[in-house]
């Protein structure tokens, strides 16, 4: 299990690299949703997404030889954009495999900042791809099945933590994170246990993109079946490192279908006036469960993931929803 310490030293190892996002009060998700909201904005993360602070936190521990050799990936878009992005800032060619669904804004980014892209048909051939790159000597970046990843996005809670701290106010009850493979919600799940014990944490995942909430109800991690239009959320299964953590440390995993998670865009953009993706969108429907669940005592506090969707992506779902 990681704890606050590795958390910390992540943090310091981080330092100066990626960016300390703001944690604010949004008055109009407050309105929205009938209680007290605070936003941690790792959207405006370099690259976009927290993905910055696990590969950039990987990067850094590698040796000269890993260095020398390069580095491999594999991403449904937001990691491998971090991956590539800090890998040119480092010094190290980094090879990127993506399914063809990836966002193609995410390719052609990962492509400009020098990164080999390899496409594959489905998200199971691209992690296979990658463990073949990785026989063949590159380094591995994973997206969530690392401690050292985990550890860095940890440290998104525990600048969540120390913001609330700094700021004297009386802290949040529930904590809302997006999950993909997990990597984010247990290092968050980690710093909070450490640090606002008591705070209830829940994950949101979209329907058709439920590697965690499955592993809960089969007691581990195993393949699910992906079909969800939030490409940075579906990992293909959970791993046994993150899935201990959310067993041991999430309140609960709640599920929203992609239409929701889409609404969810465009509630951010209107109420918070933040330009998220998805994978951000799914905690507005999310978080109206929980205030239904808790009641109106609740304080609330969303980690607003990302902000790598294009206006033509988000308006199209919305079409293809009917919501517009």
């Amino acid at each position: 299990m990681i704890g606050i310490a590795e958390i910390e030293a992540a943090a310091r190892l981080i330092d100066g690299h990626v960016v300390r996002t703001p944690t604010v009060p949004s008055p109009g998700l407050s309105e929205l949703l009938g209680v007290p909201v605070v936003a941690k904005l790792e959207l405006l993360q370099r690259t976009g997404s927290f993905k910055a602070r696990g590969a950039t936190a990987r990067l850094l521990s590698l040796s000269e030889a890993e260095r020398a050799a390069g580095v491999v990936a594999v991403s449904g878009g937001n990691h491998g954009i971090s991956v590539a992005v800090m890998a040119q800032a480092l010094g190290i060619k980094a090879t990127v495999v993506m399914p063809k669904s990836a966002p193609a804004r995410s390719i052609e980014i990962a492509e400009s900042a020098g990164a080999v892209v390899r496409l594959t048909d489905t998200m199971d051939e691209a992690f296979a791809l990658m463990s073949s790159l990785q026989a063949d000597g590159l380094s591995l970046v994973h997206p969530f099945d690392d401690p050292l990843v985990v550890a860095g996005q940890g440290t998104v809670g525990l600048e969540f933590a120390q913001d609330l701290g700094a700021a004297g106010a009386d802290g949040v009850t529930d904590v809302l994170v997006s999950i993909g493979g997990g990597g984010l919600i247990a290092g968050v799940a980690a710093a909070l246990h450490a640090l606002m014990p008591g705070t209830r944490i829940w994950g949101v995942e979209t329907e058709g993109a439920e590697a965690m909430s499955q592993a809960l109800a089969s007691g581990g991690p195993r393949p699910v079946a992906l079909s969800s239009i939030v490409t940075t959320l579906s990992a293909p299964a959970a791993s046994q490192l993150t899935y201990d953590h959310v067993s041991a440390l999430v309140n609960e995993v709640l599920t929203v279908p992609d239409r929701d998670a889409v609404q969810g865009i465009l509630d951010l953009a209107l109420h918070a006036k933040v330009w998220a993706e998805p994978a951000a969108g799914c905690l507005v429907p999310a978080a109206r469960q929980v205030r239904e669940r808790v009641g109106a005592d609740a304080r609330i506090g969303l980690v607003v993931c990302g902000g790598n969707a294009t206006p033509a992506e988000v308006f199209g779902w919305a079409q293809q929803f009917g919501l517009l």
